[in-house]
């Protein structure tokens, strides 16, 4: 009974969480706060499955200290969360430069917020907003504060990811007021919770480690299986290119575009080179890095010099959709498609006037999407996007476009300069006047450096820049790895489903096999690590902090990982092509952008390469467990197929202790990584749960994945063939918290990742 009662609480706990972020989408986070993760049964849901869950352990007469403690957090954290919902006072403090308060806003889930006393004054004596070099990014919002407490006064700074704490209290940057004389904050005040749920956090991050160690608990055991000595072997395939198309519109040779792409410009609120405008503008609007055997820095010059010219050049790329099924558009256009006296100028105005007055159906969906790669070009040929001309003044420098309203502090040659370079740039193209070109790139070159003050980046930062822009990494590794992954995978299954045992000679290329795959999966790796010291070194940042990165870390660890594990399961190479291949292939086709940007202000914690790389960590080792049961589930199938006599017993056995190997680190990755994130939004906002979509999916995951842990309670997943669809199901939770989070639900503050 006890047990059932159990499964029941854990399954409704698990459904409530679900269904409250699929109902937030459509009625809102208010509305979830109050009604489900604020609701009185929401918190004797997660009681009575503590209660059940220690009644179920006590029965058991669980011994292992290790699972003891590790159980016990989790009581404790609950219990933390319970004292943080009825004891913690949260609120906000809008302050004015010289102007005391002793009070804040109360938060109490009604729209009239409550007034609280503080136990001191507060006084803010200046704001200010800190900058990336030479951009208009913000890299910190600081506020510089007093704590007046009778006679006694403590100075003290507020920024993001730095709190400031007096008298229990603690204070967080949130906002700030337009004029720069204001800075909202947000108070918190939670002194039991926080120690009970901090205490909880840390004997879970030892107990999960613990569970690792423990001569007499599972995992040690399952290292100890004499399994471990057999493997599986695969195969090998080879990769084709695709031949250059024929030459497109006029535009600079290649030397010349290269030399202009070489100039510096403001994209993207950093310093860059122009060759990653240029790149960035071909992929999105044509959909490729070059045009017609043209490099993107050739595309971008013709845009820029001949506009007119390359206006009828089939150079947008066109999804497939209801405008183009309906106003029959080819795959490729030219900007003059779009533009037709006979009705009434630009064709896409009126569908556009329907979408910003609301109507967002698919048809004008994809009109929007048109209109704002044409709106790419238009400000190109305006010079709009052109910021490539820097000017310092104390201490200061800002980059303007020829096009700019420049400021009166610019002398009237440098004004002059800026507004007609590139005129006399293309009088000296036009006429064939190379030598003069090259000399009027150059000046603009020397003209970046005197007058860019600190805001160039260094000679080491352009090489990186210019060597990620001319290789397509994630382009190439997509392709190597899904072939090789797709190859080995058909041969293993074949393999394992075959009737009869391997003959000598099927050994000894199984073993030249293997050898070809593991110097392949080197190569790759290799190639990744290079592609992700590149971006580190370009942004300055370690590489994720975005969607694109944590894609291409996520498949870096599984290479990692295969690489690891093939000694003793050679199958693991196979697995790691295929979900790094993955991975990768999502990393090239999906809506996240590779372009390299500096860090929003809320992600520059240390506790973000922590919580990011730990989580992805967990992810590759979960990923693999999924094709550890795709691939025992294949086998069953072939096997039943091809009505074999022979069993499959021990392939699908071999295949579960590997998934099992995979699980409990990836469990306590997992672990370790949430609760990591919790701490870091207790620095960053004072809140270390707040029912985030992406939050909540992400203790989904952990919740099911833990279920395969307990084959004690569940008989049923020590059958190798149930546990491996178990596995194959759980991760679609994987797949909602990483992409259905973002693209289907849409909502939090975790989108970005």
């Amino acid at each position: 009974m006890t047990r059932k009662a159990l499964f029941a609480f854990y399954i409704l706990t698990i459904a409530a969480m679900a269904a409250a972020t699929v109902i937030e989408k459509s009625e809102g986070t208010d509305f979830v706060s109050t009604h489900i993760y604020g609701a009185w049964w929401f918190t004797l849901l997660w009681a009575m499955l503590a209660a059940t869950g220690i009644a179920w352990i006590a029965r058991r007469r669980l011994r292992r200290w290790s699972l003891l403690t590790l159980h016990a957090s989790l009581a404790i954290i609950l219990a933390g969360a319970l004292l943080t919902h009825l004891t913690a006072r949260r609120g906000m403090i809008h302050l004015r430069i010289g102007q005391p308060t002793a009070t804040y806003y109360e938060d109490n889930g009604t729209d009239t917020p409550a007034t609280r006393s503080l136990p001191f004054e507060i006084r803010l004596d200046r704001f200010d907003i800190e900058y990336y070099k030479g951009t208009k990014a913000p890299s910190d919002y600081v506020s510089a504060l007093t704590i007046i407490d009778g006679t006694a006064q403590t100075k003290g700074r507020v920024s993001m990811n730095n709190i400031m704490t007096y008298s229990s209290v603690r204070l967080y940057q949130s906002s700030y007021d337009e004029d720069m004389r204001g800075s909202i904050l947000a108070v918190n005040s939670d002194p039991w919770g926080i120690a009970v749920t901090y205490t909880g956090y840390a004997l879970l991050f030892i107990s999960l480690v613990w569970m690792l160690i423990d001569p007499g608990a599972t995992y040690r055991k399952l290292l100890r299986s004499p399994l471990l000595r057999r493997g599986i072997m695969g195969a090998a395939a080879l990769l084709a290119m695709a031949p250059q198309a024929a030459r497109a519109a006029t535009t600079l040779p290649e030397a010349d575009a290269d030399r202009l792409g070489r100039l510096n410009i403001l994209y993207n609120d950093r310093i860059c080179q122009l060759q990653t405008l240029a790149i960035d503008f071909t992929k999105k609007l044509h959909g490729s890095r070059s045009y017609r055997g043209l490099t993107a820095e050739q595309v971008l010059s013709g845009w820029i010099f001949w506009g007119d010219e390359w206006s009828d050049e089939p150079f947008i790329k066109l999804k497939d959709g209801e405008l183009k099924e309906t106003l029959q558009l080819p795959d490729y256009v030219s900007v003059n498609t779009f533009f037709n006296s006979d009705m009434g100028g630009y064709i896409l105005g009126p569908y556009i006037h329907e979408y910003y007055r609301g109507n967002r159906d698919a048809f004008h969906k994809q009109a929007a999407d048109i209109d704002n790669k044409i709106q790419l070009i238009m400000e190109l040929r305006r010079g709009l996007t052109l910021k490539v001309f820097p000017h310092t003044a104390g201490g200061h420098t800002t980059w303007y476009a020829p096009t700019d309203n420049l400021p009166d502090t610019i002398g009237n040659d440098r004004r002059l300069y800026m507004a007609n370079v590139f005129s006399l740039l293309y009088g000296e193209i036009l006429k064939g006047n190379t030598p003069a070109a090259r000399t009027i790139i150059d000046k603009m070159a020397a003209y970046q450096t005197q007058n860019a003050g600190h805001s160039l980046p260094g000679s080491v930062q352009t090489w990186a820049e210019r060597t990620y822009n001319a290789i397509p990494f994630a382009t190439i590794l997509f392709m190597v790895c899904l072939a090789m992954g797709l190859v080995t995978l058909a041969a293993a299954i074949i393999r394992l489903s075959a009737p009869r045992p391997d003959t000598m000679a099927d050994g000894r290329a199984c073993k030249a096999v293997r050898r070809i795959s593991l110097a392949t999966m080197g190569a790759a790796f290799a190639a990744l690590t290079f592609c992700g010291a590149l971006r580190w070194i370009v942004s300055g940042n370690i590489p994720m902090s975005n969607g694109y990165e944590t894609m291409l870390l996520v498949a870096w660890l599984v290479m990692l990982l295969s690489m690891a594990a093939s000694r003793r399961f050679p199958i693991a190479l196979t697995f790691g092509f295929l979900m790094a291949g993955f991975f990768l292939l999502v990393s090239h086709i999906g809506q996240m952008d590779p372009a390299i940007t500096n860090i929003m202000p809320v992600l520059n914690s240390p506790l973000l390469s922590i919580h990011v790389s730990v989580i992805m960590l967990a992810f590759a080792l979960l990923s693999l467990t999924f094709i550890c049961g795709v691939t025992a589930l294949a086998i069953a199938a072939a096997h039943r197929l091809r009505g074999s006599a022979g069993s499959t017993e021990a392939p699908l056995a071999s295949l579960q202790l590997l998934s099992r190997l995979l699980l409990y680190p990836a469990l306590a990755a997992l672990g370790i990584g949430t609760f990591v994130g919790a701490v870091w939004a207790n620095v960053s906002w004072g809140q270390y749960w707040g029912w985030d979509p992406k939050e909540t999916w992400a203790l989904i995951t952990l919740m099911v994945y833990a279920v395969a842990a307990h084959t004690d309670t569940l008989p049923a997943l020590r059958r190798p063939l149930c546990f491996h669809a178990f596995m194959a199901a759980a991760f679609l939770t994987i797949l909602m918290t990483y992409f259905g989070v973002n693209y289907f639900l849409g909502s939090g503050m975790h989108t970005y990742a």
